[in-house]
């Protein structure tokens, strides 16, 4: 299996031990790593826990929007940290959003722009999460949006099955049917995590088995080799004890 644990470049004092913990305890193969900005006098510390990396760029709640014209200066240069992460950590893909309340084709140009080979884009909810901005929606929501971008700009797809199945829930589409045509693009690397309702437009994250998703009915879509990153939220500040029951339901499914 190929399992991602996914924190954040700010969780360095207190998940760095615990991830290595669980990594020597073949919980996960892989961290996924989001970038929050100005962090970069982490990039060493975390290097030298001498763990495979995958990278998620920062999305709009921390300003990166490249549905945005207006914003491609400062995208650029948020980006540039981004890229200095990825170098220095080695990584294969960065995972990054579409952007909000903007333009998909100003998505792919702009990311065309950046010209990252590793670039992934991520599928998004419909609707965005209220606290991040109400009454907007998110770019990248389905087929149509992540083909052009992909096309476009030349990179990759992050399949995140909640984000899809919440896009489903917003047209009132089976979710496998949404699902199976976003197979159709030939996901990198998918997301995965429960959520507290099936039916739901925004994604909660919760630890594998704690919600009512069907993940089962998910499994058609992978391969025991697939990528995997499991967003589970974590209920504690210093330990990720909880991760190892998610890893230990996912590899269940199989």
């Amino acid at each position: 299996m190929n399992i991602g644990l996914k924190i954040w470049s700010t969780n360095l004092d207190n998940y760095a031990k615990e991830a290595l913990r669980l990594y020597k305890l073949g919980c996960f193969n892989y961290i996924e790593l989001y970038a929050v900005p100005n962090t970069l006098e982490s990039l060493n510390a975390w290097k030298n826990l001498n763990i495979p990396f995958t990278l998620h760029c920062p999305h709009s709640a921390h300003g990166f929007n490249l549905a945005k014209a207006e914003l491609a200066d400062s995208n650029r240069k948020l980006f540039d940290e981004v890229r200095r992460f990825a170098d220095g950590l080695n990584v294969d893909y960065i995972i990054i959003h579409g952007g909000l309340d903007g333009d998909y084709k100003e998505t792919a140009r702009q990311l065309k722009a950046l010209n990252e080979p590793r670039a992934l884009i991520e599928n998004k909810p419909y609707r965005a999460v209220p606290k991040i901005a109400q009454d907007k929606t998110c770019i990248g929501y389905n087929k149509e949006q992540i083909e052009y971008i992909k096309n476009e700009s030349g990179c990759g797809f992050c399949l995140d099955f909640n984000h899809a199945i919440c896009a489903s829930n917003s047209f009132k589409i089976n979710y496998l049917d949404y699902i199976q045509e976003m197979m159709e693009l030939n996901p990198d690397m998918f997301h995965l995590a429960d959520m507290e309702k099936a039916d739901a437009e925004i994604d909660t994250h919760l630890h594998l088995g704690e919600g009512q998703v069907d993940l089962k009915s998910l499994k058609r879509f992978l391969s025991i080799d697939s990528k995997v990153s499991l967003e589970t939220a974590k209920k504690s500040r210093t330990s990720l004890e909880d991760f190892i029951a998610d890893f230990n339901y996912y590899r269940s499914l199989w």
